[in-house]
This record gives structure tokens, C-alpha cells and sequence, in this order.
């Protein structure tokens, strides 16, 4: 990837503590890539114990890991209370820790996170969002704020095939209500919405078509206000599209 001229490596899911040996391996591998968090669950790991593995990479890799952290879903996290109230303590106990405001972002989709993500960390990570999204959120955090846009791709012409290609790693999000609402609120119907997915929302957030017509598309939220797209391949070979892609986005 860092050959290829790709300049983040985005670390999916929640990894806790221990797995952010991981990040600590990629940055031992390369030489400039930042690699980031998407996202460590508050729920899941302490604040104490994330700053004490953020402080050590940073200490070997200055400069070069970006802590994302997030609230995940009431679906999947037990312990899930009031996510904003649990996000500014998590914050508090992230500056009282010493962990920076600009090497720390927030996984948002609403204004109310959108805002904290804005005056509480370098910005935010928002997933599973349209173009339309992006605007929006450029208009809430202002011209300075990190938006770290996530959006899937599968190189693929069959628009048909695409659909399906996508929708056994995609269509479980639409059991998750915070994206469903978020999507809601930019147009899609409950008829999009409904498992396994209509068209309208395989087009929202996965890109498709060929190489060309896929850069495109990533580029749209570059034009709405995103600083950064992280690129998901639904792919078994996700380099191949990462190669395929990469003399198109820079």
C-alpha cells in the first residue's frame, strides 16, 4: 500500500488493547504510512489503558498513529448507555491521560457527535455514509476539522453483480439503527433500507463500476468537503482494486 502511494491504513472493527500490536507491526513494515484506528469501542477498552498503548507507538512511531475511537451500537455492546455522555468522559479521561486533541478523531454520523468531534478531537470518521453526508458534515465541523470519509468500492461494470458482490459484507449494517436513521436522513426510504438492501442504498455507499468510474465516485466526497476517503475493498483480493485504483486517486 505505501508503494502504491497510499498515505493511511484504517484498522476496521474494534480492536482492543492487545490487537493494537497489530498497528504497531504495520508501522515497523513501513516508513511514512499512517496507520489509524476505526474504531476502538469505548464500551470495550479503558481510556486509561488506550492512552498507555497510544503513548508507547507514538513514542516509537512519532507522528504516525491516529487514535480513532467511537461508541459503537446498542445491537452489539451490552454496556451501551447515553453514547454522548459516555464519549466526553471518554474524552476527559483521553486529555487527563495526556493523549492529544489532534492525534485522537471520532467516529460520527449526527450533528450533536459531528459538533463533539469537532471540539473535542482532530475530527471525524463518519461510515456507511452517501456523498450528500459529507457535505453536511463539512458544513457542521467547519473548514479546519479532519472528515475522514469511509466508502466501499467493488471495480466490477455489472452493476447487478456489484450489488451482490457487496451485499454479504454490507447488508448486516441495516440491523444497526444508528446507520439506518443516519441514512434516513438523507433520503433513503424504508423500502431502501430493508434487509438484504435495495439498489438505491448499494449506490449510496458502495462505488462501483470500473477503475476510472470508481475514482469518480471516491473524488464526490473530496468535492462535498472530505479531507480523506478511506477506501474499503469488498473484495477477496482487496489489493487488486487498491492497485487498480491507485494511479487514478493521486
Amino acid at each position: 500500500m505505501e508503494e502504491l502511494g497510499y498515505g493511511a491504513l484504517w484498522l476496521g472493527g474494534s480492536p482492543g488493547e492487545d490487537d493494537l500490536v497489530v498497528a504497531e507491526n504495520l508501522l515497523a513494515a513501513t516508513q511514512s504510512l499512517t496507520v489509524a484506528t476505526s474504531i476502538v469501542n469505548i464500551w470495550k477498552t479503558p481510556a486509561a489503558k488506550v492512552a498507555e498503548v497510544f503513548h508507547r507507538i507514538d513514542a516509537a512511531y512519532p507522528g504516525r498513529f491516529l487514535l480513532g475511537v467511537g461508541a459503537g451500537h446498542p445491537e452489539a455492546d451490552a454496556t451501551y448507555r447515553s453514547p454522548y455522555d459516555a464519549l466526553v468522559e471518554y474524552f476527559d479521561a483521553l486529555d487527563a491521560a495526556g493523549v492529544p486533541k489532534e492525534r485522537r478523531a471520532l467516529a460520527a454520523l449526527g450533528p450533536r457527535v459531528l459538533k463533539l468531534a469537532r471540539d473535542r478531537s482532530l475530527g471525524a470518521l463518519p461510515y456507511l455514509v452517501p456523498v450528500e453526508h459529507t457535505a453536511s458534515a463539512r458544513a457542521i465541523l467547519g473548514e479546519d476539522a479532519l472528515l475522514a470519509t469511509e466508502h466501499k468500492v467493488v471495480i466490477d461494470e455489472d452493476p447487478v453483480r456489484a450489488r451482490v458482490t457487496a451485499q454479504p459484507r454490507t447488508s448486516f449494517y441495516l440491523g444497526l439503527q444508528n446507520y439506518v436513521s443516519n441514512l434516513r436522513r438523507f433520503g433513503l426510504t424504508d423500502e431502501d433500507l430493508a434487509e438484504p438492501g435495495g439498489d438505491r442504498f448499494y449506490d449510496a455507499v458502495v462505488a462501483h463500476g470500473n477503475a476510472e468510474a470508481v475514482a469518480e465516485q471516491l473524488g464526490a466526497h473530496l468535492r462535498a468537503g472530505a479531507n480523506h476517503v478511506a477506501i474499503q475493498p469488498l473484495a477477496d483480493d482487496p489489493l487488486s482494486a487498491l492497485r487498480a485504483l491507485a494511479p487514478l486517486l493521486k
